[in-house]
């Protein structure tokens, strides 16, 4: 079922030989720009038109009713909300150990630099709605935030026709258990506009949504040409693109097992990447005896094999694992498992990986629900310069720079040389002229 990739025998550059989806968000951008611009210039009638066009509904007020958001926990099914809290409790406890403190350099005697860690103030949180619902992006998003500090949380996520205009009842109820009572029944494109500027979100204009200061979370391909295009007028977490796993294994490693975990992420979407990377032809045809057999069992079965049959997935057979560690390094995935012997030490010298899932307990199902972890993750080989979502994403280093006038008047040569060097004498005077009648 996967096709293969065949990298042995030779010292290749294997990033440009490697699967990857294949996405244009430079055309999506240039599509989803009338409707930005919309949004912008009218507020409520864009947003109110978009969803009746895009998602078939047509709200008559954007914003949940709070007792809504309420009520939508008291529906839950007790196991739902106990795999829910247990979920939230996991991420508060990783994420509680995140929070960085503000520390305090003495550069020289009477001169300090404090690097202070502030919260941004406001954060729209987009929560997608399409082939799938997903409370436990609530919680990715929102745990993290709050244990940063921000101030004011706001949840988008797409109008639904089977819950009467609304979010998905548990994303709602999600919220309900993080305590956020602001909500707007907004996806794709006109949402992030929504949040990027601010937007009327009722008939009469009377109530707004007011603009956000960031926008995090994952989204299809018109929600990243929104996230791109608005990046400025607003912070972003990243550009996500389609979800992507990547398995480093050896022959230890039990084929049912590598087989479920690329299932699991090729359930997502037909876009879905879902590699193996491997020095064993043994472990390859296991591998795919076992998608022969699991795949058609599966509910979701048609998006699967689409997904596994795709350009962006595939085998890739390597000389050894030292090969191996090469080419996931190359990839840099979103997901990361390691199923092989000495798994830790393996996955210890990876440097490019989204998250490293180590070893045959520690499937990236488990991060996507109740690891701990956070599943806001960078795709399409970001792992290379960008990281998760986390705590810090939420913060802002600000550095107060103290002095005092002797600690000043000891630098104030060095000033105003390096002014003179770069032809902006006012610097050097803006020093000098605190210090009447001195000689440099």
């Amino acid at each position: 079922m996967l096709n293969r990739i065949d990298l042995r025998g030779g010292a290749r550059d294997p990033r440009r030989l490697l699967p990857r989806a294949q996405l244009d968000v430079s055309v999506a951008v240039e599509r989803i720009r009338p409707l930005v611009e919309a949004v912008r210039e009218h507020g409520y009638p864009a947003i109110r038109e978009a969803s009746e066009r895009f998602d078939g509904v047509s709200p008559e007020r954007l914003r949940v009713p709070v007792e809504v958001i309420r009520a939508a926990e008291d529906t839950l099914d007790p196991q739902v909300r106990a795999a829910l809290l247990e979920s939230i409790t996991r991420a508060r406890k990783v994420h509680a150990d995140q929070r960085r403190v503000d520390h305090t350099t003495q550069v020289v005697p009477g001169g300090t630099v404090t690097e202070r860690w502030v919260p941004v103030d406001r954060v729209g949180l987009y929560v997608p709605g399409g082939l799938a619902m997903y409370p436990s992006t609530v919680v990715m998003n929102v745990v993290p935030a709050q244990a940063a500090g921000v101030r004011s949380l706001v949840v988008v996520s797409p109008p639904q026709k089977d819950n009467g205009g609304l979010p998905d009842q548990r994303v709602l109820a999600a919220c309900a258990l993080l305590g956020v009572d602001e909500v707007y029944a907004v996806g794709g494109a006109q949402a992030v506009a929504m949040l990027a500027y601010g937007a009327t979100v009722d008939p009469e204009g009377a109530e707004r949504c007011e603009a956000v200061d960031m926008i995090t979370g994952p989204g299809n391909i018109w929600v990243t040409a929104a996230k791109r295009l608005l990046r400025g007028v607003v912070g972003i977490d990243a550009e996500a693109g389609p979800t992507e796993i990547a398995i480093l294994a050896d022959d230890t490693a039990d084929p049912a097992h590598v087989a479920a975990d690329l299932i699991s992420q090729a359930e997502h979407d037909p876009l879905a990447a879902s590699v193996l990377v491997t020095p064993s032809v043994a472990l390859a045809d296991a591998v795919d005896a076992e998608l022969a057999r699991q795949v058609p069992a599966a509910k979701h079965a048609e998006r699967i094999g689409t997904a596994l049959r795709g350009e962006q997935s595939g085998v890739v057979l390597v000389d050894d694992l030292e090969a191996g560690l090469r080419v996931v390094d190359a990839y840099a995935a979103e997901h990361l498992e390691i199923q092989t012997v000495d798994a830790r030490e393996w996955a210890l010298r990876v440097r490019n990986a989204g998250a490293i899932f180590v070893g045959a307990w520690s499937p990236v199902s488990l991060g996507d629900y109740c690891a701990g972890s956070n599943h806001v993750l960078p795709t399409g080989g970001c792992a290379r310069h960008s990281s998760g979502l986390s705590v810090q994403s939420f913060l802002r280093g600000v550095h107060l720079v103290e002095y005092t006038r002797d600690a000043l008047r000891e630098v104030a040569p060095h000033v105003v040389t390096l002014a003179g060097v770069e032809d902006l004498p006012a610097h050097g005077q803006a020093v000098s002229v605190r210090f009447p009648g001195a000689t440099s």
